[in-house]
């Protein structure tokens, strides 16, 4: 049988700091109170348009009696304008992912989280791809007393490790961070970085929220652990590991950000869990990073897994 989206609205809420944000609700057949947000990557990455995983979602967590959240968060975008309502004084802002700080994730979280809250549901899931699976442990790590019940971490990506990559070693690496601090404290940090550092859209505020290792989006420093390159002070998988609740952590086989051994990569998610039995791992077999051409599958999985019963 089909699955179908039988019921569909359009949202539209505010963040804690009075960002509009823009996104849509997916509910069952038979009312639920049960409700699953859905934290998209960086980058150009949008909702509506990867539409056939937000899609897929929709349809096999309604089919399990979860309603679904997907929106497009202040990262939405390389660079975009959203309205405010703060102080009942409307304005545009410039914000995307070139301008994005991860922690700032906690206010669209509880942007959300309030939102659905008025609309009646009482029990919360995230969902969380790439970067969105790096803005859960953060979160989480900021947050441990929320009221989400369970997380779920899509290819969760290390930031700061393909940046060390992308540079050519850990000499330049702390050279162009120390360049960016001090743009940063010149009050430039929302100017474009040279292509010599980045060969993207980004500041040199959200490149130094990224790239450094000490930074909160360094949640998943695979490179680091793998090849002993003592970059941080802080520890290793800090936020990953404040993580107290029911977690599945999905990998696609050929994650082209996984330094070519995903299963490895989930060998160290493993070791490194803060509570074994709190924790599933899987890994989807073919599929890479974003999961293309696995979205029914990927929703299939995550679906039974948030109805399964954790004890």
């Amino acid at each position: 049988m089909e699955l179908k989206i039988v019921n569909t609205k359009l949202a539209q809420f505010e963040s804690t700091d009075g960002l509009l944000l823009p996104g849509l609700i997916f509910e069952p057949e038979r009312k639920s109170n049960k409700v699953a947000i859905y934290l998209h990557g960086s980058g150009s990455s949008s909702v509506f348009y990867s539409w056939k995983r937000t899609e897929s979602f929709a349809k096999y967590l309604n089919k399990n009696g979860i309603a679904f959240l997907a929106f497009n968060n202040r990262g939405a975008h390389y660079i975009k304008k959203l309205e405010t309502n703060n102080e009942s004084k409307k304005k545009e802002i410039k914000i995307g992912s070139a301008l994005e700080l991860i922690k700032d994730c906690i206010k669209d979280i509880d942007g959300a989280i309030k939102f659905l809250e008025k609309l009646g549901f009482k029990e919360f899931y995230l969902i969380g791809h790439s970067t969105g699976a790096n803005k859960i442990c953060v979160y989480n790590y900021y947050k441990p007393k929320n009221k989400v019940s369970k997380y779920v971490l899509l290819g969760g990506g290390d930031d700061a490790g393909i940046s060390l990559d992308m540079v050519g070693g850990t000499k330049k690496l702390m050279r162009y961070l120390e360049q960016a601090k001090k743009q940063i404290e010149k009050g430039n940090g929302k100017k474009l970085v040279p292509k010599y550092i980045a060969d993207c859209l980004l500041s040199y505020q959200t490149y130094y929220d990224i790239s450094n290792p000490d930074g909160d989006c360094n949640t998943f420093p695979f490179n680091e652990y793998i090849n002993n390159l003592k970059l941080s002070r802080k520890p290793l998988f800090r936020e990953y590991k404040s993580i107290n609740k029911p977690t599945l952590v999905v990998y696609g086989e050929k994650d082209e950000y996984c330094y070519g051994d995903v299963r490895r990569i989930i060998d160290i998610l493993k070791k490194e869990a803060p509570t074994p039995k709190l924790f599933e791992f899987k890994i989807i077999e073919g599929a890479t990073h974003n999961f293309s051409g696995y979205e029914g599958q990927l929703a299939k999985l995550v679906a039974l897994w948030l109805v399964k019963d954790p004890g």
